[in-house]
């Protein structure tokens, strides 16, 4: 390595370039021209004596200094991002940027009215809601505040358990009226059914739930929660779907009732940003409205 350290707009173009697999995407995704991105990446490569990218006919390949470098350059990243973040008001006041994480489907689904009463409550809090069905590191500052489906296992963490969500079997009213009403688990083999592809907590979840588990018995298989919601209304099949959201519009219709779930609803932020007030204000809304939530009963 030279003796100057490379700088944060290198490694940043590093990023783009892991994340977007070409010089093309990386260009269009910092909005620079190519020939500048390609600078940065040699110019990265030459302060650490290392190669990070070889060509292939499908791009850009990364080594394995590439690999080690990653995790390294994207705690990098969520240092930035957060370091902007704590700028962007005082910490005794309700205005700033929160970074909000949740799962797809909380996010499309859930959270967006509790967003507008946000707004309308503290008017000068400016949220950036981050999507992902992989929980975001509180620790690594990826986000301040995350909505979770189950509890957090890392310590320095403030994390609220606001309850249970409900969770049963669901159809939309087309198929219903197309299909029958299955009355039995047995009667489940007969029937169009929307599940998990690979996602071994939600396998494991219809296994124990006494739900068929072989992929040839569904109709539908993915793990993208917002795709298998969608799938139900649109009259795919049948599914597992939050009860809340099942009775929104289109209202879904339940069957089987015996066969229910639940999981637990976490409100999440890192403990070192408790006495940063737009960041507690956006934690204690969020627990309040998802209290009514799931309070939510058919």
């Amino acid at each position: 390595m030279s003796d100057a350290d490379p700088s944060w707009a290198l490694h940043e173009t590093f990023l783009a370039v892991m994340h977007g697999g070409s010089l093309s995407a990386a260009a269009r995704s910092l909005g620079v021209a190519q020939p500048t991105v390609r600078r940065r990446i040699e110019a990265l490569e030459d302060a650490l004596g290392a190669v990070l990218f070889t060509r292939s006919q499908n791009g850009l390949l990364p080594t394995a200094a590439s690999a080690a470098m990653l995790p390294h350059a994207e705690t990098m990243a969520a240092t930035a991002r957060a370091l902007a973040r704590s700028v962007s008001g005082p910490t005794d006041a309700e205005r700033g940027t929160v970074r909000l994480s949740t799962s797809h489907v909380v996010g499309l689904e859930v959270l967006p009215p509790m967003l507008r009463s946000l707004r309308q409550a503290k008017p000068r809090i400016q949220v950036e809601l981050a999507l992902s069905n992989t929980n975001a590191d509180l620790l690594r500052r990826d986000a301040d505040v995350a909505v979770r489906m189950a509890a957090p296992t890392q310590a320095a963490l403030v994390a609220r358990r606001v309850g249970d969500v409900p969770l049963g079997l669901f159809a939309s009213e087309s198929y219903v009226a197309t299909e029958g009403t299955p009355m039995t688990l047995s009667d489940l083999t007969e029937h169009a059914l929307v599940g998990a592809d690979r996602n071994r907590a939600f396998l494991e979840g219809q296994a124990a739930g006494g739900l068929p588990t072989r992929p040839s018995q569904y109709t539908l298989r993915t793990d993208h929660d917002e795709v298998h919601l969608a799938a139900i209304r649109a009259g795919v099949g049948i599914g597992v779907c939050q009860v809340p959201l099942a009775l929104r519009a289109p209202k879904l219709v339940r069957v089987l009732p015996e066969v229910a779930f639940s999981l637990s609803v976490w409100v999440v932020m890192h403990e070192d940003l408790r006495g940063v007030r737009r960041v507690r204000a956006v934690f204690d809304h969020l627990v309040v409205e998802l209290g009514r939530y799931l309070s939510i009963q058919p």
